[in-house]
């Protein structure tokens, strides 16, 4: 017979969890861009992407993002301050994956 009402707090957590995950590293990216920190990664460092820019267009694109980090009316100890809290944001991503295979691995807490 089918526990249902486990079948759906499994189905909760499942979903809270994923939208907890997918929201602190998205806090995290923002917090980076914030702070100043520019998200980009070179053709050449990574060849496996879906898009690979142009060395022309990659250097576009950075010299867009210098031009709005520029911009940015943060003083540095607030731009600190936000790049702490992305890092933070990422490190608790990094915990709740590690409890995550910590519960679905059995061998791990026997």
């Amino acid at each position: 017979m089918i526990d249902w009402s486990a079948f759906l707090v499994v189905t909760a957590a499942s979903l809270f969890s994923a939208a907890v995950l997918v929201s602190l590293y998205s806090l995290g990216l923002r917090l980076l861009t914030t702070a100043g920190r520019i998200p980009l990664v070179e053709p050449h460092e990574f060849t496996g992407a879906i898009t690979v820019l142009s060395p022309k267009k990659a250097a576009k694109q950075l010299k867009r993002a210098r031009k709005a980090a520029a911009a940015n009316p943060l003083t540095p100890a607030m731009k600190s301050l936000a790049l702490l809290a992305g890092y933070a944001c990422f490190v608790l991503c990094g915990i709740a994956v590690l409890y995550g295979v910590y519960l679905i691995v059995p061998a791990l807490h026997r």
